[in-house]
């Protein structure tokens, strides 16, 4: 998944960003508040991580509730996003104030880096109709495991290869950009081309070739994975 992460606690986002990226997710960190807006508002995002109360500009602690406003924003220009709130404001009203403020889910601090890996599985499950076991031909993923099979044999594969063909497996059958995949693979301090993804691609390809699964180029539009005929 491509993850937005708002937390302004250094040490937290530090070991958080080490826990997703070691899960093989695409993380994006900010710290305060302009940060993030500006990030929800260029990058699209399988998931939103939101601490509540956020510095602005890496200053001062904002007022109450600064987390919920840049929540209440998204969610008034249409983002629909699912947002996990991650907080130490674990009080019953505060829980009623986030998820009125579009908040998919509610987590308290301190909390277990496992669970919220498995929240964000079920967010994800829930809003986009995601399965966590996803087959075509003898190829299959087990998202959860974050392991894939190919006539019950495991086909290892390196994280960004991995990414590229749960995209395509998300569902299959549906086309998916160039643009859209290079976004999931590329973070803010890098760019991933469109030869690089070609080469993603090509090797992929390689891999799935007695799986009965193929990707199909589709010109000017991107690629789709489908069952071989």
């Amino acid at each position: 998944m491509r993850i937005l992460l708002i937390e302004d606690d250094a040490v937290l986002q530090a070991v958080m960003l080490r826990s997703l990226g070691d899960a093989g997710h695409r993380v994006d960190a900010a710290s305060h508040l302009e940060e993030a807006a500006h990030f929800w508002q260029v990058q699209a995002y399988d998931a939103v991580l939101l601490d509540l109360n956020l510095p602005l500009n890496g200053q001062a602690h904002a007022a109450q509730g600064s987390g919920l406003q840049l929540l209440r924003e998204a969610r008034a220009r249409g983002d629909r996003t699912p947002v996990l709130v991650l907080t130490a404001r674990n009080r019953t009203d505060e829980r009623i104030a986030g998820l009125d403020a579009g908040a998919d889910d509610y987590l308290g601090k301190p909390f277990d880096l496992d669970e919220v890996e498995a929240r964000l599985r079920a967010l994800v499950r829930r809003t986009q109709g995601v399965d966590d076991e996803v087959q075509v031909g003898q190829l299959r993923l087990h998202r959860k495991l974050r392991r894939i099979f190919v006539n019950d044999a495991d086909l290892a594969l390196p994280a960004r290869e991995f990414e590229v063909l749960c995209e395509l497996m998300t569902p299959p059958g549906r086309a998916v950009s160039k643009r859209v995949l290079s976004d999931k693979l590329s973070g803010f301090d890098e760019a991933l081309g469109d030869n690089a993804l070609e080469a993603f691609i090509s090797r992929l390809r390689k891999k799935l070739a007695d799986s009965g699964a193929c990707i199909r180029t589709l010109r000017g539009i991107g690629y789709v994975l489908e069952e071989q005929a």
